[in-house]
């Protein structure tokens, strides 16, 4: 279940819903736009997330290196988990788009 836009109102309803709450519109339960909408808006959110991944990945890297020298000490630890954090979820979050692609809409 995720928050779509009333076609008639354009307010957040539940993508489940049988009719609004605001405007009261019918909503029959095979709306195509609303399905696309709401594939639309999940394939927003996987991006931002594969984004978030990739720089939380970048700034792990960037932190190892900085000075010109590797880590030692705390540093090393926040840049080990920063970049292991930061591949790990780019690898998850692509594979979640690859499974969203596939699904019909």
């Amino acid at each position: 279940m995720a928050l779509v836009n009333c076609p008639s109102c354009n307010k957040r309803i539940s993508s489940m819903a049988k009719e609004c709450n605001h405007c009261k519109a019918k909503i029959s339960p095979d709306n195509e736009s609303l399905k696309v909408i709401s594939h639309i808006k999940r394939s927003n959110q996987l991006m931002n997330q594969s984004f978030l991944a990739l720089t939380l990945f970048i700034g792990g890297v960037v932190t190892w290196f900085w000075g010109g020298e590797p880590a030692e000490g705390l540093r090393s630890y926040i840049a080990l988990g920063a970049f292991a954090l930061g591949f790990v979820g780019y690898l998850i979050t692509r594979l979640q788009i690859v499974l969203h692609k596939r699904k019909k809409v």
